[in-house]
């Protein structure tokens, strides 16, 4: 993980521990409000975070008011 930035660290990091304990679908909000950092700093990272990581499936699920992302361990 030396080619991430420490906030996409943290990102993963919450994303891999939450998902080995059953947790399947997130909101930025979420994710930020657990991990110290704006939804906003999230929800940037979080498509780039899809392309870009192998121990985490990270997907765009749906859309209401802010989007939902559905996170499986690899």
């Amino acid at each position: 993980m030396n080619d991430y930035s420490d906030e996409e660290r943290r990102i993963i990091s919450y994303l891999r521990e939450s998902a080995a304990r059953g947790e399947q679908y997130f909101r930025a909000k979420n994710i930020a409000d657990a991990i110290g950092l704006s939804s906003k700093q999230v929800g940037a990272r979080l498509p780039h975070l899809a392309e870009k990581t192998d121990d985490v499936d990270i997907e765009k699920w749906g859309r209401a008011r802010s989007t939902t992302w559905r996170v499986t361990i690899s």
